[in-house]
């Protein structure tokens, strides 16, 4: 992100850069998508809580519900999967799961919404990792480098089939250059 731009509201200044990412990542999300991941983000803005949550808990909690409760708790775990497989990559790490872990957690919310509502749910659960990919971006915007090592990204490849991640895998071997020791990745 090399110019810092104000726009008139909150929206179009997470749209912008949804927008920004979607460039950087050599992605375009179809419309629908990109204003679910606006709002999504709007939504999680004022929510510190979001990265101390249990997601595998309020999950289960989410199917044993009903009706409005079911589908705001099992939205909310598929969101918070989003948004912390996608801008907070670093918690699976800390919690010792992997990426894919959220990814599948949050593919799977969406789509028991989509099995009992259906809907937008399944594109969701279908397009999590082009969505996951435009946060990735927005995260690397600020950043020289990626905030996924190596061997994160062979671990989202190999579990998801993450594209983004392939390239990444792709571009290190590519160079011919040897890997950077960074002290927070796996000995």
């Amino acid at each position: 992100m090399n110019d810092f731009v104000i726009e008139a509201t909150t929206t179009a200044q997470w749209q912008s850069l949804v927008c920004e990412a979607e460039a950087n990542a050599n992605l375009q999300l179809n419309e629908t998508l990109e204003s679910y991941l606006v709002f999504t983000l709007m939504r999680f803005t004022q929510r510190p809580e979001l990265t101390s949550s249990i997601i595998a808990l309020e999950f289960l909690d989410g199917i044993q519900n009903q009706g409005q409760q079911q589908h705001d708790q099992l939205r909310d775990v598929g969101d918070k999967c989003l948004l912390l497989s996608g801008l907070f990559p670093l918690t699976a790490k800390r919690r010792l799961v992997s990426l894919g872990y959220f990814v599948n957690m949050g593919r799977s919310a969406y789509q028991q919404l989509h099995d009992k509502i259906h809907g937008f749910y399944g594109q969701l659960a279908a397009d999590f990792l082009p969505m996951m990919d435009v946060l990735h971006a927005i995260g690397e915007l600020n950043q020289q480098n990626h905030q996924i090592d190596l061997l994160d990204s062979f671990e989202l490849w190999d579990e998801t089939g993450s594209q983004q991640a392939l390239q990444r895998i792709k571009t290190v071997s590519d160079t011919g250059q040897p890997i950077k020791h960074n002290s927070k990745t796996r000995h």
